[in-house]
């Protein structure tokens, strides 16, 4: 197998860092301005689109583990930006709320680096999409990050092994 040159492998390494870089820069301006980390943003938007969820569901959807929307909700319950309310139907199963400090800490956030990556990512052709898909989740393989809790949140170690947010 040929050598890959070096400007290709430095080039690769460049990108990365832009990549992590543009997410440290976003954690830090959601947290100036709005005062919650990506991973809490995230809960606030699905939250608020659902108009209320289980943390079941909750983990289901961020793909991450209970004990990291546990983690994530209490922070916010603490904040006072969501609240938990028992099930009128199942008294075991309660749901998170967004309260109306939650509904102005969305309305302060930046845009959402996920929503403007999604926005480019839509604007591209089929098969740009489909490469690119491919070639992401050929770097999260090469990265070794194959058992990692995967969200689809673009965060630089907001959420650490044991599930907890930082």
């Amino acid at each position: 197998m040929d050598e890959v040159p070096h400007d290709r492998i430095d080039d690769s390494l460049i990108a990365l860092r832009r990549i992590l870089r543009a997410t440290e820069s976003f954690s830090r301006e959601l947290a100036q301005s709005a005062g919650v980390t990506p991973a809490q943003l995230r809960v606030l938007q699905i939250v608020e689109q659902r108009d209320g969820v289980t943390p079941k569901a909750l983990a289901q959807q961020m793909r991450v583990g209970q004990a990291t929307v546990t983690s994530l909700v209490d922070k916010l319950v603490a904040q006072q930006l969501v609240r938990r309310q028992r099930s009128e139907v199942d008294r075991r199963q309660s749901h998170v709320m967004i309260t109306d400090k939650g509904q102005d800490c969305l309305r302060q956030a930046p845009d959402a680096q996920q929503q403007r990556f999604v926005r480019a990512f839509r604007s591209l052709e089929d098969w740009e999409q489909a490469q690119l898909v491919s070639s992401l989740e050929r770097v999260a393989a090469m990265l070794d990050s194959g058992d990692a809790d995967a969200s689809t949140l673009l965060v630089a170690g907001q959420i650490d092994s044991a599930g907890r947010d930082s």
